[in-house]
């Protein structure tokens, strides 16, 4: 009998912490089981309002890294253009929320959102006006600073407690000087808050902008019609935060290539030397039901054959390539997927035609040990596989190897992307009305 606690997340976002005892089979089955999903993501889109004249409140993503007012990365603010763009040209004012890291519900000078108008004043090519709150008389004097057509961007949303409890006074005040809602932040689409679920009870209208609407069509045609055969790539760190993606995506990939340090739980489940990599010891007879479940549904698993392994986890840190089976490994830790590994792993790629890919391949952050990570980024662009890539090691993975325009999409939202391909149901999706027409 194994035992795990699993964090089961309700439709509405509420998150508690279940017991569950039983064989592996049970525990698997546990994991996929609350919260699940039907494929239907055909939600309606800003393509289908009518914008002219009127205040859109827009859900964007801009929780970008800042450091001393400087913003390191901008990919997600870029990701919004089209939505806000598509806005304006069709005579809207926009209004933009955001949240920015953890505040903790109270304002907080650094989570201030302050550089990312900055930043969008230039991509936009027009000014956006900031309002030093996310409600109230502040915002009312930001719109009309702005004028008709103009842009708002509110302060942090989480600079509120109402905004992270889904407060319904909370999501009335941030409705209150809009027409209608966009929500264009996949990667907060698995959280119930009140900017992401709660306001639609409080417009009349409300829909997917153009960012939301691609991440549902790539991710959703992952599980309902992927060109075959589909491989599916995971790595990263723990077995347990890929429990429902793996059960999700046995019944519909032909082939499963494991990476990171969750394969060495797999290596203890085979009886394999591990030094001191991570292994989720509870999750050994867990590991031998999917290897089970794969054989059984004639679905390739693969593990790495070879390794680079470590004495520790620094830069300059001595290391060397071993086979997986060899005991070499003594007291140091796995690092990344040997070059064996790679070549086969790309084999198997470059004969795809369709990928999804989630989690580093190893210890990404150190450049000697993001050599595999790096490596199939450069297969997986190489492929002609239609490619979906997802979380925030491999997203970056794709921009350091410089093969992100040869991925047919990337996803923004990590955490969200990762629940949507394990069959949860995603509260900021769910709260948006189907669409009339046949795409999103």
């Amino acid at each position: 009998m194994s035992e795990i606690v699993l964090e089961v997340r309700s439709q509405k976002s509420e998150v508690r912490s279940q017991k569950v005892v039983g064989g592996p089979r049970r525990i698997l089955q546990a994991a996929a089981a609350a919260g699940r999903r039907t494929t239907n993501v055909s939600k309606k889109t800003i393509r289908e309002l009518a914008l002219d004249g009127r205040r859109v409140f827009v859900r964007v993503d801009f929780n970008v890294p800042i450091r001393d007012g400087v913003i390191g990365d901008d990919t997600r603010i870029r990701a919004a253009l089209p939505t806000l763009t598509f806005a304006l040209e069709r005579g809207a004012t926009v209004i933009l929320g955001s949240h920015l890291g953890r505040p903790k519900g109270t304002p907080n000078a650094g989570f201030t959102l302050r550089p990312v108008a900055t930043r969008l004043t230039e991509l936009l090519g027009r000014r956006v006006v900031f309002s030093e709150d996310a409600v109230g008389d502040t915002v009312l004097a930001a719109l009309s600073e702005a004028g008709p057509g103009g842009v708002v961007l509110l302060e942090n949303l989480r600079f509120h407690p109402g905004e992270e409890a889904n407060d319904p006074a909370f999501a009335a005040a941030l409705a209150a000087p809009a027409d209608c809602y966009v929500n264009d932040a996949f990667g907060s689409a698995h959280r119930a808050h009140a900017s992401t679920t709660g306001i639609v009870d409080h417009l009349p209208e409300a829909a997917a902008g153009l960012l939301m609407g691609a991440e549902l069509r790539h991710l959703g045609a992952l599980l309902d019609s992927p060109q075959r055969p589909f491989v599916a790539i995971l790595g990263g760190a723990k077995v347990s935060g890929k429990l429902e993606v793996i059960e999700h995506l046995l019944g519909r990939v032909d082939a499963l290539l494991i990476g990171g340090a969750m394969a060495y739980t797999f290596f203890m489940a085979r009886g394999l030397p591990v030094g001191r990599s991570l292994v989720e010891a509870t999750l050994l007879d867990a590991t031998r039901t999917i290897e089970q479940d794969a054989d059984a549904r004639g679905v390739r698993l693969e593990l790495p054959s070879d390794h680079v392994v470590a004495n520790r986890l620094e830069a300059g840190a001595a290391h060397e390539t071993l086979g997986v089976e060899n005991p070499a490994i003594g007291d140091r830790l796995g690092v990344d997927i040997g070059p064996a590994t790679v070549e086969r792993y790309a084999a198997t790629i470059a004969a795809a035609r369709t990928v999804v890919w989630n989690g580093p391949m190893g210890v990404f952050e150190i450049d000697a040990f993001a050599l595999g990570t790096v490596a199939l980024a450069e297969a997986v662009a190489s492929s002609a596989a239609t490619s979906v890539v997802g979380g925030g090691d491999s997203v970056a993975a794709i921009g350091r190897a410089g093969v992100g325009d040869r991925i047919t999409h990337i996803s923004t939202g990590g955490g969200a992307s990762l629940e949507f391909l394990g069959g949860r149901r995603l509260p900021g999706v769910e709260a948006l009305p189907d669409t009339a027409e046949s795409t999103v």
